[in-house]
């Protein structure tokens, strides 16, 4: 059996192995088989307003460490690329602006917005030169609504990994959606990237843990639904509290919902407010240490500071009390795996299971 194996039947299954959230061993071996062929937010369209904007950036700092350049080209087009010189493997690419081509320093090697080789001094004369693998290669890169999401070697087409959310908020006007950098946090969480999403896929630990969110929400009512590619938790708004006014051709119609918590494997979080968006990216650092980025797009500011997404700092915080203590009894001898709440844990299940199927 492998050794990360989790029962498909919740009410047999025990939980992943305390070996998962300790092990720097094992934390590597996820970083390629999980994260390397994962999807990842990297950026929003006006980090790159403009024909011949340019936009360098690691993809999960800490973690791949993958050096890449967001470029709008001068036919308008959006290039995910990789920003090292086919060359010597230089930086290319050191700083945003708005550019005609890519010069790489080192040597002076040129490419085109779209990552094409077009020049290389002192190269008179090389067989075959420029050819294919001069060019920058390319990363596959995706468009939802403002946002921007890449993989270096994706395991499932995007659209699939989006699942049901354009369909099911199709009412939204995503593209209204104004970046609030003022309201952006990122927050270290010292404990296992997989034990912060635990976590978050359970309204279980809403009570005992988050007394003010818990008076918002009713709890009764709180549920979770098992998409293909992660899950939606249903916050139902308390009495009195504020909740989406929604269309009649939404599916949710005639339900109080305060907020719509959307996870999608291995680490990205949508997190919809009836004030606009948190999306929350978690990215690895070790196997107790972590970095969760919370990035606010707003769309009804008058809303700000009500219900569900009222204070997420104050979430946050107590959320990492939590993780970070259990992050101290996994180590424990005595203990290794747990079981599951089979009506508030399912997300914890599946998630389980995604993890053990991407470890192999």
């Amino acid at each position: 059996m492998p050794r990360f194996f989790v029962d498909p039947d919740i009410t047999r299954a025990e939980t992943l192995p305390s070996e998962f959230y300790t092990s720097a061993s094992v934390f590597d071996e996820a970083k390629e088989k999980i994260f390397a062929r994962s999807w990842q937010i990297v950026g929003d369209v006006d980090q790159v307003k403009v024909p011949g904007a340019v936009a360098p950036f690691t993809m999960l700092e800490g973690c791949l460490d993958e050096p890449l350049v967001l470029t709008r080209d001068l036919d308008d087009q959006f290039h995910c690329m990789s920003n090292v010189c086919t060359h010597r493997g230089n930086v290319v690419c050191e700083g945003a602006g708005t550019e005609r081509s890519l010069r790489c320093r080192y040597h002076g090697r040129r490419f085109d917005l779209a990552g094409k080789c077009t020049f290389m001094p002192e190269f008179e004369g090389v067989i075959g030169f420029p050819g294919p693998a001069d060019n920058l290669p390319h990363v596959p890169l995706e468009r939802f609504g403002p946002w921007l999401f890449a993989s270096l070697s994706p395991t499932l087409p995007f659209q699939t990994w989006l699942d049901e959310i354009p369909t099911r908020l199709a009412w939204m006007p995503f593209d209204e959606f104004l970046f609030a950098p003022e309201r952006a946090r990122t927050y270290t969480v010292r404990a296992h990237w997989a034990l912060y999403i635990d976590n978050y896929l359970e309204g279980f630990h809403i009570p005992y843990i988050h007394p003010a969110l818990n008076e918002t929400l009713d709890y009764g009512n709180y549920d979770t639904y098992l998409l293909g590619s992660g899950n939606l938790q249903y916050g139902a708004a308390g009495e009195g509290e504020p909740c989406f006014d929604l269309p009649t051709d939404s599916p949710d119609y005639g339900q109080k919902i305060a907020a719509y918590y959307y996870w999608l494997f291995p680490n990205f979080m949508f997190n919809f407010y009836p004030w606009g968006v948190s999306l929350n990216v978690v990215r690895p650092v070790g196997p107790n240490l972590t970095k969760v980025a919370f990035l606010p797009y707003v769309w009804k500011p008058e809303l700000l500071g009500q219900g569900a997404g009222g204070d997420l700092d104050r979430v946050e915080r107590e959320d990492e009390a939590v993780v970070e203590l259990v992050q101290k009894g996994l180590r424990s001898r005595l203990y290794d795996r747990g079981r599951y709440a089979p009506r508030r844990e399912r997300g914890v299940h599946q998630f389980h299971r995604m993890i053990a199927e991407a470890m192999g």
